[in-house]
């Protein structure tokens, strides 16, 4: 889910009430610039709950999330090569909370290029 126009702890702190009112857990992401990013796993109903709330720059899309040994250096690099060379464009990518990557993006093509 990505969700724009956000301007620091006061909106992430309403962004956090209303989803956690509507039972959305955030399972990972973060906030860069005034774009924030979270993993969750009902998009339907946190989107609702944003956009009820007044949120009108409120996107939902598929993740791929994928294992990744992130503590072998160079796991990274070679993770995004096998994208690269298929071909696949990422909008987002980051962690959850249990050290898998989040890949945003065509997330079957994602999913195809790593096996």
């Amino acid at each position: 889910m990505r969700i724009a126009g956000v301007r620091g702890a006061a909106d992430l702190a309403r962004i956090g009430g209303v989803l956690g009112r509507a039972g959305v857990g955030l399972e990972g992401g973060g906030m860069w610039g005034s774009i924030t990013h979270y993993l969750v796993e009902d998009g339907r109903a946190a989107h609702a709950a944003l956009t009820d709330a007044g949120w009108d720059e409120v996107e939902v899309r598929e993740a791929a999330v994928v294992p990744l040994d992130a503590d072998v250096p160079g796991a990274l690099g070679r993770m995004m090569t096998r994208l690269a060379d298929a071909g696949v464009e990422l909008v987002a990518q980051y962690s959850d909370h249990h050290n898998r990557k989040v890949l945003v993006g065509d997330a079957d093509a994602i999913r195809a290029a790593l096996g």
